[in-house]
């Protein structure tokens, strides 16, 4: 509806180009002739293989080419009507075909007469921008759905037995899928076993995982962490439980606002991944990640168009948790490659900043000095977290969440010599002890493996804080500045005048 209410505002403004994005070309053809139906306007839509179709109105239109159809319009009686161009954009790289569309909407300005393109990409070239104005045409919401769902019960001899919580959950598992792609994937569903029911809700979810994938810069996980499989960081923790119903309607009906998202800023291994995932699982909402990387393309505007489909696709879905992985590469072309990562990164920042969808973004970051102080002010971020190195209770309950991940029992190892023997190591590196002591095991009989394992386990590896002491005391010098909440114990996040030192673990003889 709001799609709708736009559109008539524009088109009584007399705008004579309206590019609308989308790749449902049919939903938004029927968007704007239902429009035009309660405006009453005339409408007609044009694609290369049909010419002129009437949709409402009586005008005979020839256009059996670009040319000759933006002629037709020209030519057409000075009265309230719309002109739906389908496919339009791939005329844009002939210059004369542009130039005609440009001189058209110049013309148009004080008739009642508009065009509307309508096409999957929002590449508008910059010779029409000034001429025209864009419009995105979002995916169907839960009601549209809904619809779609209801439309397909009434198929004779078809076997709907969903619950009504499982009716829910499919529609929701639906949310983000196109209206074609949503019948698919409930006829796929009961194509299966010929009935509609609960246990189809993964087949929908698999549906939307593939759809996701495809759009080259999102995937979606499946998030299986709990947040006891993660160690320490029980600021952090406190934090989210605290928001753990934030996306709820007695949230809403409190006054409460939906959180926007955090940074998590710290040392490679520290668990800035893990805790992503964690949220996800904890709060029982989809996990998208951005993957940066895939959003840089080799065409001109091919960039900026994946991060925008990118960010409408987890709005569609939402609410979600949206993780952004070391969000410091979207910076790293520099000015090297025509200012493409900045514009995308602006484009990240904007929407951050403006969205309206419930979408939990999760940034990861490793190297803070790569980012601009921009990114981490209040309004992008509800909180900045620095993820340090754990002290010796985190690193206690560290080893025994990865003894207990592989079935053993952590109270038959000597938690507290391992946990002094790995002071300054991370997280990750803990756990890689204790599978490297594994294999040692394993490989000798194979037998149970012991602490003294792990402790040898331990001295052969080289930690972080001893490779990259350099790089680590400058992000704790930045944490020291008062610039970032410490997620660990409450004693370290308030050690600010006593500071905790940097341990460097001590070779083994």
């Amino acid at each position: 509806m709001q799609f709708e209410e736009t559109l008539d505002v524009y088109l009584r403004a007399r705008f004579s180009l309206i590019v609308i994005s989308t790749v449902e070309e049919s939903r938004a053809v029927d968007a704007v002739a239902d429009v035009c139906r309660k405006t009453q306007k005339e409408c007609y839509a044009w694609d290369l293989a049909a010419g002129f179709n009437k949709l409402m109105g009586a005008q005979a239109l020839e256009g059996a080419d670009p040319i000759t159809a933006l002629a037709s319009i020209v030519k057409a009686a000075d009265q309230p009507a719309v002109f739906i161009l389908k496919d339009f954009h791939e005329f844009w790289k002939e210059v004369r075909v542009k130039r005609s569309l440009r001189n058209l909407a110049q013309d148009l300005r004080q008739t009642r007469k508009s065009v509307v393109v309508v096409t999957p990409e929002s590449n508008l070239p910059k010779e029409l921008q000034d001429e025209g104005v864009q419009m995105d045409f979002a995916l169907p919401g839960v009601d549209e759905i809904r619809e779609v769902l209801d439309q397909l019960a009434k198929t004779p001899r078809l076997r709907v037995d969903l619950t009504p919580t499982g009716r829910e959950k499919l529609l929701q598992a639906a949310v983000g899928l196109s209206h074609i792609q949503a019948q698919r994937a409930f006829s796929q569903a009961i194509v299966r076993d010929g009935v509609l029911d609960d246990t189809d809700i993964e087949v929908v979810t698999a549906e939307k995982k593939t759809i996701i994938r495809d759009s080259e810069a999102l995937e979606f996980y499946t998030a299986t962490e709990h947040p006891d499989d993660v160690g320490g960081l029980e600021v952090l923790k406190n934090w989210l439980k605290l928001r753990e119903r934030a996306f709820t309607e007695e949230a809403r009906a409190y006054g409460l606002p939906m959180p926007k998202g955090i940074a998590l800023i710290g040392i490679p291994g520290t668990g800035k991944s893990l805790t992503a995932k964690m949220i996800s699982s904890a709060w029982r909402l989809p996990l998208l990640r951005l993957d940066v990387g895939s959003l840089f393309g080799s065409l001109v505007g091919e960039s900026e168009e994946r991060v925008r489909k990118a960010l409408h696709l987890a709005e569609a879905i939402a609410p979600c948790v949206m993780w952004i992985d070391e969000l410091e590469k979207s910076l790293a072309q520099g000015g090297l490659d025509g200012g493409t990562s900045q514009r995308v990164f602006g484009t990240i920042l904007t929407w951050m900043q403006d969205k309206r969808a419930p979408v939990f973004v999760v940034a990861t970051a490793n190297d803070v000095a790569a980012l601009p102080p921009e990114l981490l002010r209040r309004g992008r971020f509800d909180e900045v977290f620095f993820l340090d190195l754990p002290t010796l209770d985190e690193r206690r309950e560290i080893f025994s969440v990865h003894l207990a991940k592989r079935r053993r029992l952590p109270e038959e190892y000597m938690l507290d010599r391992l946990a002094r023997e790995s002071a300054g190591y991370v997280g990750a590196e803990i756990e890689q002890s204790v599978i490297d002591a594994m294999y040692v095991a394993f490989n000798e009989g194979p037998r149970e493996f012991t602490t003294e394992d792990v402790s040898r386990a331990l001295a052969r590896l080289v930690p972080l804080s001893r490779s990259q002491r350099e790089s680590i005391e400058f992000l704790r010098d930045w944490l020291r500045e008062g610039r970032a909440q410490s997620a660990s114990y409450q004693e370290v996040a308030d050690a600010s005048s006593h500071f905790v030192p940097l341990e460097i673990p001590v070779q083994a003889s």
